[in-house]
């Protein structure tokens, strides 16, 4: 009998339906024993390695009842199930606890032993090289117990040692040979000392060793410090065969040492070491002397800068040094002059800016003898020509600027005498024409500019046009109101006449247009409001024309805002404007300011708020708002702020889709670690309200196990096993916490211990 591969298929995959159903019981539905079926509620979940492991690995036969759960089952080697698995190897650690405290079914290999529970003293059990690694061959030779030293966690590096025991007698280099500790480094001073000699803080760190705490100045330096010990003189020391400390005081640091100045006297030869090779000598430019250094250099710490004069007086004679070898002398711009320095330099810490003593100088003696230009500062290129002796107009001796000149010149003088042009400055280019005196309108010889004519005897009668005419004076300016009456006719003041008081005359009645016509005086501007009314209709001010508002005071409910306020001629609705053809009036109450409108005050809620919040007129529902056919009142309860509306939760009850709203979209749902309800009852459908009691607050909670009943109906272990970070404070256990059997339960509900279990109890709602 021939059958072909598609009926093949078929009859098999019926004989393999048929099977699972019949393991599984009537209770498993036929979509259970597709490739899609959920290992889960068998008990065991498959995770890791076992996720991609054939059906038939653990299932022999295709006897699925009985199959073992726990690992040594399958991972003991000579085991029916162990075949070709990863099995104990014969050097495991010896423990009772099962394979998953330490392996995970990601990896076998790697395992993570928790040695929480391990007593202390006894790490060399396990690591002694054979079932886990142990001291290697350079390990220092020890009796002590591992974790002495090294922790659990890491046992990399050693960082336990105590050190605290020690004394100055211990033998740290028994340890520290720089082959089982740190030893001493290359550069390291070389002695056969104990390490606790320089290091005295052996508990810690031993780096650095204080070395001079136990060295006195007196043990001579030079005994380390040679050059091979310790470092020694610099190529550039001082040429001596004295001891270090004869200047190095201090042991903390040596740079820097100053030689003991204290017994040096008058009669010391500073020279014998301030050569300039042993220690600093003369400078290049210093005064040529064999004296003693003491004999200016009076201290013997700091010689610089010496107190040269403190020995000198000024009738020694400066000159003396001062010639221009020895010390510096006169410079080429020196006054020629064969008179002794002291003449005129009075100090001799300072000799610049010399004075002549000008004490005895009277109006006779000649300025010039001296003040030529050459010796000393003469006339200046731009001074009064004049051959009048300097005391003439320069009083002063000791400041001969500037010269008083006009304090013999009275006005009445005659200023054009020197203000000519050539022997002091005369009329600028823009000067007023006239043939006036300077002194007609100049009052002042100490400043001529901004000179005033005398308006005080002018009056209404004066032409003032006859200087004011933007050549000899200020004019009218360019957009000047054109009139032909004289300028007093609205310039009050003759000292200042701007601005005028033009309007003072004129009273709003005039007739504003007749000026304000856009030729004589600014008229309407281009925005201006399409009117034939006059001016003075709104303009109230003849100050401030700008600004006027219409005489709102008599309008009614009846008048038209909107005949003016259409946008052109004033303004109008804004492009976001409610659309509404009633009249503004209804809504902005106030003539003189509208804005913003009350327009809420004539809507109650159930006037329909969608009317008009609909997305055009007013604002509508938002992208993220709750997907709902509701009126809008049904929730925002007020017309002045409707964030924040709340759902009213009290018509609510337990046949409620609370998830239909509390989707995570339309409102708050389910954080990531909410207890897994799909555990409960073998995955029954549960709304909200099983466990949250109140509509206010969800974070109320009781747990409602609903009827579960465990061993499949609902797993206990899914929240209550050791490590589940699921919202709740429900206890959590591991499955071995006290086990009564050497093999571990599979669920909570299997331990014998748990409620319920079998027919010894139904719903609950606590599990101990």
């Amino acid at each position: 009998m021939s059958i072909n591969m598609p009926t093949l298929v078929v009859r098999v995959a019926g004989a393999l339906l048929a099977l699972l159903v019949v393991t599984f019981g009537a209770g498993l539905q036929a979509q259970n024993t597709s490739s899609k079926f959920d290992h889960l509620q068998t008990g065991f979940p498959l995770t890791g390695a076992h996720v991609s492991a054939r059906c038939e690995s653990c299932h022999v036969g295709g006897v699925l009842k009985g199959t073992p759960r726990d690992c040594a089952s399958c991972h003991t080697s000579g085991l029916r199930l162990a075949r070709n698995n990863v099995v104990k190897p014969q050097q495991h650690v010896a423990s009772a606890l099962g394979c998953d405290s330490c392996h995970t079914t990601k990896v076998f290999v790697g395992a993570r032993f928790n040695h929480a529970g391990v007593l202390a003293g006894t790490c060399a059990t396990c690591h002694n090289g054979a079932t886990a690694t142990g001291k290697p061959a350079a390990h220092s030779v020890t009796q002590a117990s591992c974790d002495t030293c090294h922790r659990a966690t890491a046992w990399l590096p050693a960082t336990k040692m105590d050190h605290s025991s020690f004394t100055t007698a211990t033998n740290c280099a028994s340890c520290h040979d720089g082959a089982k500790a740190t030893g001493k480094d290359a550069n390291h001073v070389s002695t056969s000392a104990n390490c606790t000699t320089c290091h005295k803080n052996a508990p810690g760190s031993w780096l650095p060793a204080k070395f001079h705490a136990n060295v006195t100045v007196a043990t001579a330096c030079a005994s380390c410090h040679n050059g091979f010990i310790a470092t020694p003189k610099t190529a550039s020391h001082l040429s001596t065969t004295a001891g270090c400390e004869s200047c190095h005081k201090s042991t903390a640091i040596w740079s820097g040492a100053k030689a003991d100045h204290g017994t040096f006297t008058s009669a010391t030869s500073c020279t014998s070491c301030h050569n300039g090779s042993s220690a600093t000598g003369l400078s290049t430019n210093h005064v040529a002397t064999t004296a003693n250094c003491t004999t200016c250099h009076k201290s013997y710490t700091s010689w610089t800068p010496a107190k040269l004069h403190a020995n000198v007086s000024v009738s020694t004679g400066c000159s003396s040094c001062h010639n221009g070898t020895i010390a510096s002398g006169k410079n080429s711009s020196h006054l020629s002059t064969t008179a002794a320095c002291e003449s005129c330099h009075k100090s001799t810490s300072k000799w610049e800016g010399a004075k002549a003593d000008h004490s005895t100088f009277t109006t006779a003696t000649n300025c010039t003898s001296c003040h030529n230009g050459s010796s000393a500062t003469g006339l200046s290129t731009n001074h009064v020509a004049t051959t009048a002796n300097c005391t003439t107009c320069h009083k002063s001796y000791t400041s001969w600027t500037p010269a008083k000149l006009h304090a013999n010149v009275s006005v009445s003088t005659g200023c054009s005498s020197c203000h000519n042009g050539k022997i002091a400055s005369g009329k600028n280019n823009n000067h007023l024409s006239t043939t006036a005196s300077c002194e007609s309108c100049h009052s002042s010889t100490s400043k001529w500019e901004g000179a005033k004519a005398d308006h005080s005897t002018f009056t209404s009668a004066t032409n003032c046009a006859s200087c004011h005419n933007g050549s000899n004076a200020t004019g009218k300016t360019a957009n000047h109101v054109t009139t032909t009456a004289n300028c007093t006719t609205c310039h009050k003041s003759y000292t200042s006449w701007t601005p005028a008081k033009f309007h003072a005359n004129v009273a709003v009645s005039t007739g504003c247009a007749s000026c304000h016509n856009g030729t004589v005086a600014t008229g309407k501007n281009s925005g201006h409001l399409p009117t034939t009314a006059a001016c003075e209709s709104c303009h109230k001010s003849t100050s401030g024309w700008s600004g006027a508002k219409a005489d709102h005071s008599t309008f009614t409910s009846a008048t038209n805002c909107a005949s003016c306020h259409n946008g052109s001629s004033a303004t109008g609705k804004t492009g976001n404007h409610i659309m509404t053809t009633a009249n503004c009036v209804t809504c902005h109450k106030s003539y003189t300011s509208w804005t913003p409108a009350k327009v809420h005050q004539n809507v109650v809620l159930s006037t329909g708020c969608s009317s008009c919040h609909n997305g055009a007129n007013a604002t509508g529902k938002t992208a993220s708002h709750i997907a709902t056919t509701a009126t809008c009142e049904t929730c925002h309860k007020s017309t002045t702020t409707w964030l924040g509306a709340k759902a009213d939760h009290s018509t609510f009850t337990t046949a409620t889709n609370c998830a239909s709203c509390h989707n995570g979209m339309n409102a708050t749902g389910k954080p990531g670690n909410h207890i897994p309800e799909s555990q409960l009852l073998n995955g029954s459908a549960m709304y909200c309200k099983a466990c949250h009691n109140s509509t206010t607050s969800w974070a109320t909670v009781t747990m409602n196990h609903n009827s579960s009943l465990g061993n499949g109906a609902g797993w206990c272990k899914s929240c209550h096993a050791t490590g589940m970070a699921y919202l709740g404070n429900m206890e959590k256990k591991a499955l071995t916490h006290k086990a009564k059997t050497g093999t571990a339960p599979t669920d909570c509900s299997m331990s014998g211990c748990h409620r319920p279990l079998g027919s010894k109890g139904t719903a609950y709602s606590k599990w101990d």
